[in-house]
């Protein structure tokens, strides 16, 4: 069982990189097998349709974005405040920024999932159990804020990763300067002072 576990893990990261080639029209069980150089019908015996295959490489990339337990704790062990929950929320982006591919998967598997509903179940779970894992850290470590506001940090970091990992806006802000001011906002309904504008900076 071991071994399969390793296999199906194994597979899925080579799915990602065909995804992340080619793109999801590319991705088959057969380029699968060949990425994984593992004989053809392999992929097939361990994601039985395409929705399946794409469901599985969206668990593997949550899986592989799995936070630290030793950086949980230390985050855990802290007093609750704006700064903690900044804190942990520059961590979510140091994890999804450090290997881009795979969040840029991730965008890529949600808007397939808007034209395959099995796909849309799978991945859609999957996510909810991810929004769900937030909210109950969120609530253990006592931070202000409720599922609300780990719903609006979500919405918020969707459209800052966007930004980072594809065609920019290019606004010029610095990201871990939005990220204290999401935090800020969202949470606390704090209004810091706005991130100088480099542009304004240059321009004087």
């Amino acid at each position: 069982m071991a071994r399969n576990v390793e296999r199906r893990a194994a597979l899925a990261d080579a799915g990602l990189r065909v995804l992340a080639a080619t793109g999801a029209r590319g991705l088959t069980h057969r380029a699968v097998d060949a990425e994984a150089g593992v004989p053809v019908g392999t992929a097939s015996n361990y994601f039985r349709s395409r929705d399946a295959l794409l469901g599985a490489l969206g668990e593997r990339i949550m899986e592989r974005f799995a936070p630290d337990e030793k950086v949980l704790a230390a985050l855990a062990a802290r007093e609750p405040s704006l700064e903690l929950v900044t804190d942990y929320v520059r961590y979510v982006v140091e994890r999804t920024t450090r290997q881009p591919e795979l969040t840029r998967a991730l965008f890529e598997l949600r808007l397939e999932a808007v034209r395959r509903p099995d796909l849309a179940r799978i991945l859609g779970d999957t996510l909810r159990r991810g929004y769900r894992d937030d909210v109950a850290f969120h609530v253990a470590a006592g931070l202000p804020g409720g599922a609300f506001e780990v719903a609006l940090l979500h919405y918020a970091m969707d459209g800052l990763l966007l930004d980072l990992l594809t065609t920019s806006v290019d606004a010029g802000f610095d990201a871990d300067e939005v990220v204290s001011a999401f935090v800020s906002r969202l949470v606390t309904g704090g209004r810091p002072a706005r991130p100088a504008d480099p542009r304004e900076a240059t321009a004087a």
